[in-house]
């Protein structure tokens, strides 16, 4: 029984002291938790600040100025333009007037396109432009512009250059004597018939012109007669018989004149002369069915070229026969300068379409345009209005697929001719005495040097200082 007892009273004390730890080692956790709390809220205390406790612990560095290293490098100045690529010599189309009768009879019929002009066709001498009314409108070549029909009799410039177009194609119309005579009637006739058509024969209404006319002269001739014959008396006679003869006079004239223009002729609007060709049909205003009133539309000349706009401070650096390389989507190919302003302006026969240009640098010292890496300079450009340009293309093969399209066109305008001391244009200032210099630092300070500006390119200019007052390795002032 006794150790029984004492078996009980063991467990017992062994079960309170396992309580006894738990509970300390709980209060070991609180404990640390609390102190690693504190520990945090103070540590995040020590880093907030104020704006204003933050703003008074700030100290700015000590200024100074911006400096960049004097270069040696070679310069070359360029015009940098966007052009567009375009057929050379555009020029639009007119009738000069109608093309050939008014129809059957001569009754007013409304003229109507038949066959319209399509675009990319190159028209040769003597080759068939358009129909109207199923009649041809051809064109030749010739500077002086159709203004009237020509029909037998005609004389004048005008006469003189369509023989001399019918003998280039192979009609020859006799002698070249500026007059419309059987010669050159018979011409156009072969000329018409060889291109499918027949030329212009007098119409019904110019028959029965010359019916009545001739009419006329008969009734004349009768009426002088008949006054011959008359039993008046004398003086009445005599009268009678003058006016009978002025009768005839007037009715033969009338005859002889309509002879003399009755015949094969050309319409005013059969025929358009035009400077040089061939040519090459551009565009297109009309169509089948319209009137043919107005432009028709516009012919250029085959060979391709250039048009853009450049600054007027760029014009003045450009001049005539200059190279420019032109890059298109197809590689780069080369021209020259044709035209430059008035002379490149549409309206001089080999106008085109316009684009926009600026300098990547100046010949003469100066710090206006732009430049190739995008920058503009420090000085004025000038107030010279924007200039119109013409390039002719040397290798036509590799814009032949960017008509209309835009191109980069590179003009080179000057060089350094090898390596010079070179600057940011951003350095240069100028001096009270009209002058220019630059400010260098050394040991510390920064001294000005005078110096003499050259080419400019790439936002790069050309430095020169008496007696090696500048070196490559100089660090020149840019900024603060």
């Amino acid at each position: 029984m006794a150790r029984r007892s004492s078996d009980g009273d063991g467990g017992t004390r062994r079960k309170k002291s396992g309580g006894g730890s738990t509970s300390r080692r709980k209060l070991g956790v609180v404990v640390g938790v609390i102190v690693l709390v504190g520990a945090g809220g103070w540590f995040a205390g020590t880093q907030v600040k104020s704006p204003a406790d933050a703003a008074a612990g700030h100290t700015p560095p000590k200024p100074g100025p911006v400096t960049v290293a004097v270069e040696e490098r070679d310069l070359t100045a360029t015009v940098v333009a966007t052009g567009t690529v375009e057929f050379s010599s555009p020029q639009s189309l007119t009738l000069a007037g109608q093309v050939g009768s008014s129809g059957p009879g001569d009754e007013s019929v409304e003229q109507r396109v038949t066959k319209a002009p399509a675009v990319g066709t190159v028209l040769k001498e003597g080759d068939v432009l358009m129909s109207v009314s199923g009649r041809p409108v051809f064109v030749l070549s010739g500077t002086v512009p159709m203004y009237r029909s020509i029909v037998p009799g005609t004389k004048g410039e005008d006469v003189t250059q369509l023989q001399e177009a019918l003998r280039r194609i192979g009609f020859a119309p006799g002698t070249q004597s500026g007059t419309y005579l059987s010669g050159t009637a018979d011409a156009v006739t072969q000329w018409y018939k060889a291109r499918g058509f027949e030329a212009q024969a007098p119409t019904e209404k110019d028959k029965q012109e010359l019916t009545q006319l001739q009419q006329a002269v008969n009734a004349a001739q009768l009426a002088l007669i008949g006054a011959k014959d008359s039993e008046s008396e004398k003086k009445t006679k005599e009268l009678e018989l003058k006016s009978a003869q002025m009768s005839l006079d007037s009715a033969n004239s009338a005859l002889s004149s309509f002879n003399a223009s009755y015949g094969t002729k050309i319409p005013a609007g059969e025929v358009i002369f035009l400077p040089k060709l061939p040519v090459r049909v551009d565009k297109v205003k009309v169509k089948a069915g319209d009137t043919p009133a107005g432009e028709l539309g516009t012919v250029t000349g085959s060979e391709l070229m250039v048009q853009a706009v450049v600054p007027g401070a760029d014009a003045v650096l450009l001049k005539k026969g200059m190279t420019v390389d032109i890059e298109a989507q197809g590689g780069t190919a080369q021209g020259k300068v044709e035209a430059i302003g008035d002379d490149a302006k549409p309206g001089t026969g080999k106008e085109g379409g316009a684009g926009s240009g600026g300098t990547d640098g100046s010949t003469d010292g100066s710090t206006g345009g732009s430049t190739d890496d995008g920058t503009g300079g420090s000085g004025a450009s000038g107030g010279a209005a924007p200039a119109q340009l013409r390039i002719s293309v040397a290798d036509m093969d590799l814009l032949k697929d960017s008509a209309g399209t835009s191109v980069k066109v590179t003009i080179k305008v000057g060089t350094s001719g090898g390596s010079v001391l070179a600057v940011p244009v951003a350095a240069v200032r100028s001096a009270e005495n009209g002058g220019t210099r630059v400010k260098v630092q050394r040991d510390g300070k920064v001294v000005e040097v005078a110096v003499t500006t050259g080419i400019s390119a790439g936002g790069f200019v050309e430095v020169k200082a008496d007696g090696g007052a500048l070196k490559k390795g100089d660090h020149v002032v840019v900024g603060q």
